[in-house]
């Protein structure tokens, strides 16, 4: 190649095998072949054309090979004193602390533990530092046994729980009832669903409940004690039965209220029992009132009576000027009989006569005196 620069050889064309690329010498001036790895004849030797397998040795599935650092085909890892490989060592370790934090448990001041060996309960574990055989031989259920867990019913907010009463209305009632763990074994074992099981038991028992009072007591106060303390009591039995290590701590009425379709016509029959209830107070105060008066009279009447049968005649004129006393004494005429007197002498007539010829006079103050 005439006047041209060879990528491949020397500069510019010399005389040998007629490519321009190797002198008569057999050795090569130009650059070194970067197709073959070093010491593959590619060198300061007689250059050749690249070798399809040379270039698929000095290449890797993931690229060329690197012949050093620490992913290299010189690496190896650190060995123990001996020259024996440190790997079996720490496969052993990892088993080893695996099997020790299976078998090593620490159990809380409110916890309790259950253990299966194979899947099959063997005995229980109470608070402490406790021990077991590693996993899977052996399986340990760790479980809060004093935490008081809560369970709505129901259990939205917004959700609507209509219960029928013992006189055949309807009442929306919500409640929530307390509950924790009486017996981990039974709680494990004995039911599926714990937790669904104290759902279902609780509802029962409040429908139960509710069926026996009136509407007017699961509003009051002391209507929904009774009904709290009847539920917790029904549901304890129920569950005792069911042997499902449960024990009920208490239970609450958040709301009752009237259906929302009749809450309108039950506030107005509660302002109308309420007006009946104002109207009989006040007829019992008027009759306990008249009969207080009659009461009063008729002991005056016995007192009368039995001073009567100790002078029976100056008791009755006694009573008769009591009598006349009063009944003239709202009249504004006079009766006199007495010889010598005038029989009618109108006394108040000249009463108002004397009054009206001494007027009083009253003395007004000017102004500027």
């Amino acid at each position: 190649m005439a006047g041209g620069k060879n990528p491949w050889g020397s500069k510019g064309g010399s005389s040998g095998d007629g490519d321009g690329d190797t002198p008569k010498g057999g050795k090569s001036n130009g650059p070194k072949n970067p197709w073959l790895p070093p010491g593959s004849g590619g060198g300061d030797g007689d250059r050749r054309g690249p070798n399809i397998e040379d270039i698929f040795k000095s290449r890797g599935p993931e690229g060329p090979r690197r012949t050093g650092g620490p992913g290299g085909p010189n690496f190896r890892m650190p060995q123990r004193p001996g020259g024996k490989s440190w790997f079996p060592v720490a496969v052993v370790a990892i088993i080893g602390l695996g099997l020790a934090a299976t078998s090593v448990h620490l159990i809380g001041p409110q916890q309790e533990a259950v253990v299966k060996t194979l899947g099959n309960y063997t005995r229980s574990m109470t608070p402490g530092l406790r021990f077991s055989l590693p996993f899977p031989i052996e399986t340990v259920d760790v479980e809060d046994v004093q935490g008081v867990r809560v369970v709505r019913v129901p259990e939205g907010s917004q959700q609507v729980k209509l219960i029928l009463t013992g006189d055949q209305n309807l009442v929306d009632l919500s409640f929530i009832v307390r509950w924790n763990i009486k017996d981990l074994e039974n709680y494990k074992f004995e039911l599926v669903d714990p937790v669904e099981t104290v759902n279902e038991v609780a509802e029962a028992a409040m429908r139960a409940a509710v069926a026996e009072k009136e509407l007017d007591e699961t509003f009051s106060g002391q209507g929904r004690a009774a009904i709290e303390q009847d539920v917790r009591e029904r549901m304890q039995r129920t569950l005792d039965s069911y042997q499902a290590g449960v024990r009920v701590l208490g239970v609450e009425i958040e709301k009752a209220d009237p259906p929302a379709e009749v809450v309108d016509a039950f506030r107005d029959v509660q302002v109308a029992e309420q007006n009946a209830d104002a109207a009989r107070n006040q007829a019992r105060g008027y009759a306990q009132q008249v009969l207080a008066q009659a009461e009063g009279e008729a002991e005056a009447f016995d007192k009368v009576y039995e001073q009567y049968r100790l002078a029976p005649e100056v008791t009755r004129q006694r009573l008769y000027y009591e009598t006349m006393e009063r009944v003239l004494s709202k009249t504004d005429k006079t009766v006199v009989e007495t010889g010598g007197v005038q029989t009618y002498l109108p006394l108040p007539e000249l009463r108002r006569r004397a009054q009206q010829a001494n007027p009083t006079t009253t003395v007004t103050a000017q102004e500027g005196q």
